[in-house]
């Protein structure tokens, strides 16, 4: 659209129509999808404008935020800043300059000011941008090189409804920020050593009837109060996700001085603490033939190939690999035919109720089968009756885990622990 006076007025009826839809009270800018450059160069091709922009005011200057301008006319670029009082963006805040102004050079404390003449400045149209707690944020503003007469309250109206939405935009990315910041705060304080413990369930040999190690489970004393998983995940949210894995491995293996020579210890990780190329320095130091890395993921490995690499840099020093929640999931056999782990752990989604599921009891016998033929060793996890001992052992899992044959306890109550399977 032409800029200027006679390219504003068909388009002004478009934008009139417009703010009588949106009223300020039924201003919700998440759900219809907000966009700041959106409702700028809407605002500046329906009024005809040169530049439309948002500013803040931040430690006594002006800095444009957001900048929408018409091709070849932009005297004003994002992240510029000067003194906010020899703006206007201040004067109409406090009420020193109407928030519509015809033509500059007809108000003479417009006219005055050095910014005036420099851009220049004919039109302008500028409204204070709120946050929900009433603080002034900056202001929703636009001008042209020349003056326009035809401008009217209900264009300054609809000025508002795109400062309306544009503070709610602001206030929810303010308010993503804090809780991001807290989330940060939260676990660099895990990471200093405040709140994170661990615990170590048995895995249990059932035909010997001992155990053969125990898998190390991190636990958070932390505020809020919530499951591991949750934790692990804001960090990974925050950049953090690696940091927290390694710092919950390292405390893992401190286990292993206090256990016999023969026990290991599985530590869960995810693929992205294997490619970040950090665990050798972690695992130097401890006896790595005693390490069992658990792979544990959500979301789909895109570098499988990098990931292979990486677990046989580590598999030739000692340490032994396994896919964690076999069963739970299609991605999981993917895990499995790719990585070639030397441990298959069943997920309790196959473990649970196998003496009386037939359709679990053929997907474990499958998986176990599996297992043999490959060369894995396989884990059951999640035992919790002696029935389901009874049919695993039946099918051929010579190792298991579950509250059946041990709860995760702390280091000090691991000296207690006595390997038993009861049938």
């Amino acid at each position: 659209m032409q800029s200027g006076p006679s390219g504003a007025k068909h388009a002004r009826g478009t934008a009139t129509a417009l703010a009588s839809l949106l009223a300020p009270e039924a201003v919700d800018a998440h759900a219809i999808g907000f966009s700041t450059d959106d409702a700028l160069r809407a605002i500046r091709t329906h009024l005809g404008m040169d530049v439309a922009f948002v500013s803040e005011f931040t430690g006594g200057r002006r800095v444009f935020r957001r900048v929408d301008a018409a091709p070849g006319r932009c005297p004003v670029r994002e992240g510029e800043a000067g003194p906010l009082e020899d703006s206007y963006c201040q004067r109409v805040v406090d009420g020193r300059l109407p928030e519509l102004i015809h033509d500059a050079a007809e108000v003479p404390a417009a006219a005055e000011l050095p910014v005036t003449s420099a851009l220049p400045v004919g039109a302008h149209l500028s409204v204070p941008i709120r946050l929900a707690d009433g603080r002034v944020y900056g202001t929703f503003c636009c001008f042209s090189a020349q003056p326009d007469h035809t401008l009217t309250d209900r264009d300054l109206a609809m000025m508002r409804i795109f400062a309306d939405l544009t503070g709610a935009h602001i206030d929810r990315t303010l308010q993503e920020e804090r809780r991001t910041d807290e989330a940060e705060a939260r676990i660099r304080g895990v990471l200093g050593g405040d709140g994170m413990s661990m615990v170590f369930q048995p895995i249990v040999d059932i035909d010997r009837g001992r155990v053969v190690g125990f898998e190390a489970l991190a636990r958070f004393d932390g505020e809020p109060s919530r499951g591991p998983d949750a934790w692990f995940a804001e960090a990974a949210a925050v950049g953090l996700g690696v940091d927290l894995e390694l710092a919950a491995v390292e405390l893992a293996l401190r286990a292993l001085g206090e256990l016999p020579d023969d026990v290991y210890v599985g530590v869960n990780v995810s693929p992205a603490t294997v490619l970040s190329g950090r665990l050798c320095a972690v695992l130097a130091g401890v006896p790595q033939r005693r390490v069992v890395l658990e792979l544990t993921e959500h979301d789909a490995i895109e570098a499988y190939d990098e990931l292979v690499v990486e677990l046989g840099r580590l598999n030739s020093r000692g340490v032994r690999t396994a896919v964690d929640d076999a069963g739970a999931g299609y991605a999981t056999f993917r895990h499995i035919l790719r990585l070639r782990p030397d441990v298959i752990k069943l997920d309790m989604a196959l473990t649970r109720d196998v003496d009386t599921d037939a359709n679990r009891r053929a997907l474990a016998s499958a998986l176990i089968a599996f297992g043999r033929e490959t060369g894995s060793a396989i884990v059951a996890e999640g035992v919790e009756t002696a029935g389901e001992l009874r049919t695993l052992r039946a099918l051929g899992v010579t190792t298991a885990q579950g509250y059946h044959l041990g709860r995760p306890s702390t280091l000090p109550a691991l000296h207690d622990v006595q390997a038993a399977t009861r049938s």
